[in-house]
């Protein structure tokens, strides 16, 4: 999901999204979940990070690992798109590009990304995916393309976060509010009734 994009990351993202869409229709998308292929697993391995963005590696040597990578699998606008970073010393970037990017394919084509936390994680059941994409719909007038993240600690239920926006439907901000209310409602009850609380006030 998007977060801090600063704007060395915007014009890169520019570059890149305006030569996807010198190629076609289908470029831009296909582009957009290379790179967040990219990214998810530099989010996902620090390591990964690390030889990104490290210093301590000469540019040579980092750029034929990263034709090892991409080979295969990444378009040949990626490849030299990231190699153009490489060169440029703006692979630590890459993150926040992918962001920038990701905003501009989801305002051209009308799509929001909707971060989805469960208990477990994985792909949500049909029914409540097309609930949660009918409501993002009517609500922001775009599609809803989801991402689900495990969240142990959330007993049950569903979070979403949509931009900055979070929408908490699990089990435990549910028990939280029902118990905040309750003292709510008893320190409302003591407030105006207090002989209801002292010896013998029950039965009055």
């Amino acid at each position: 999901m998007p977060t801090h994009v600063d704007s060395v990351a915007k014009v890169y993202a520019a570059s890149l999204f305006e030569l996807a869409l010198s190629q076609g229709s289908d470029a831009p998308a296909q582009v957009g979940e290379e790179l967040d292929a990219l990214c998810e697993a530099a989010r996902a391995d620090a390591k990964f990070r690390e030889f990104l963005a490290s210093p301590m590696l000469k540019r040579v040597d980092r750029e034929a690992s990263l034709q090892r990578i991409l080979q295969g699998w990444a378009s040949d606008l990626l490849s030299r798109f990231i190699m153009v970073l490489c060169r440029k010393g703006r692979l630590e970037h890459v993150l926040e590009i992918g962001d920038a990017y990701d905003q501009m394919l989801q305002d051209r084509f009308g799509k929001i990304e909707v971060d989805v936390f469960t208990v477990a994680g994985g792909a949500l059941p049909d029914e409540v995916a097309a609930t949660v994409k009918d409501r993002v719909k009517s609500t922001f007038g775009k599609e809803a393309v989801l991402h689900s993240y495990a969240e142990p600690s959330m007993i049950g239920g569903i979070k979403l976060r949509i931009g900055d926006q979070l929408v908490d439907g699990s089990v435990a901000t549910r028990l939280r509010r029902m118990h905040s209310a309750m003292l709510d409602s008893a320190r409302s009850d003591l407030a105006t009734n207090p002989e209801r609380f002292m010896d013998g006030g029950a039965g009055r």
